[in-house]
């Protein structure tokens, strides 16, 4: 049964939709390190230790920074990870060809992390994979209900990222 539509002015205290909250952490466990092993897989990168996940989640938390570029902070901050766990994860997914570091010109102390060809390849396949996970998810809903919950996916994300 579909749940009902809670548009403008419905309640949004936690008793509005009291499963969604459990509902979003079950989704969030079930593929947080799910959607990296797969790409990983798909780029050919060898899957068999967590070094593979490391460096999609790496690459994609740089790939994720804001302007002027990514830091070691900020890579640690969109990973939950404290900066020296950021570093050694950076510094790995470097060694592997997928990010260059550079001291920032306007102020030394900055280290800038950017993507390299590889790195860029990374981030492309990890959205396609998310695309056709998505698709193959969703691919016995109506038109309608699959693109009211990709927009809801999308206002999410962005409110997450604000």
């Amino acid at each position: 049964m579909p749940s009902p539509d809670l548009g403008p002015g419905a309640d949004s205290g936690p008793d509005a939709c009291p499963d969604g909250g459990p509902a979003l952490f079950r989704l969030v466990r079930f593929w947080s390190r799910r959607w990296a092993r797969g790409v990983a897989h798909t780029m050919g990168i060898d899957v068999g230790g967590d070094a593979a996940v490391g460096h999609v989640l790496t690459v994609d938390a740089v790939a994720g920074c804001a302007a002027p570029g990514a830091t070691i902070g900020g890579v640690a901050r969109l990973l939950g990870l404290d900066r020296s766990g950021a570093s050694r994860m950076v510094a790995a997914a470097e060694a592997s060809g997928f990010l260059e570091r550079r001291r920032s010109e306007s102020d030394a102390r900055v280290t800038r992390v950017r993507l390299t060809a590889e790195g860029d390849a990374l981030i492309a396949a990890a959205e396609q994979w998310q695309r056709l996970a998505f698709a193959d998810l969703t691919a016995d809903w109506p038109d309608e209900d699959r693109e009211r919950f990709a927009g809801y996916l999308q206002r999410l994300a962005a409110q997450v990222a604000a």
